[in-house]
């Protein structure tokens, strides 16, 4: 085999669609455009959402209710997922995502009190529940607030 003889496999190359270059290409004329309209004209781009000049439905369904934009997201962690951690281990968020229990810190991460902790730890994070703090306090352990 030489250079010259080199070659895509078959059908795995396409030829470029040449619109607008005579009837014989079977795109002459209206260039696959259709005749008249919004559609068929130089410089028709449409927005998203658009429906023809019917009221979209974004605007057609009823909107309820106020969502706060400055509003934080905490990802919820239960005492009953810290069972993987040893005794007196200081538990920092990169330790919660080395052991996959945090996929992506969104606004920080808050510490609930679903589950028993019965190893004395110290767990690191951005909000804790009043019954979460209990438990690990009971436990031996400490909570360390992280700041935002």
């Amino acid at each position: 085999m030489k250079m010259n003889e080199l070659m895509p496999n078959e059908g795995a190359t396409k030829t470029r669609k040449r619109v607008g270059r005579g009837p014989g290409s079977g795109l002459g004329k209206t260039a696959g455009r259709g005749h008249k309209g919004q559609k068929s004209r130089s410089g028709y781009s449409r927005r998203f959402g658009f429906e023809g000049g019917q009221m979209p439905l974004v605007r057609r369904v009823p909107k309820r209710g106020f969502k706060n934009p400055f509003a934080k997201e905490y990802v919820p962690i239960n005492l009953s997922m810290l069972k993987v951690f040893a005794d007196q281990e200081v538990i920092a968020i990169e330790d919660l995502i080395r052991k996959g229990l945090v996929k992506n810190i969104k606004d920080g991460v808050k510490i609930l009190g679903y589950g028993e902790v019965e190893r004395a730890v110290t767990v690191k994070a951005h909000k804790f529940s009043k019954s979460a703090r209990e438990k690990i306090e009971k436990a031996g352990g400490t909570c360390e607030v992280l700041e935002l």
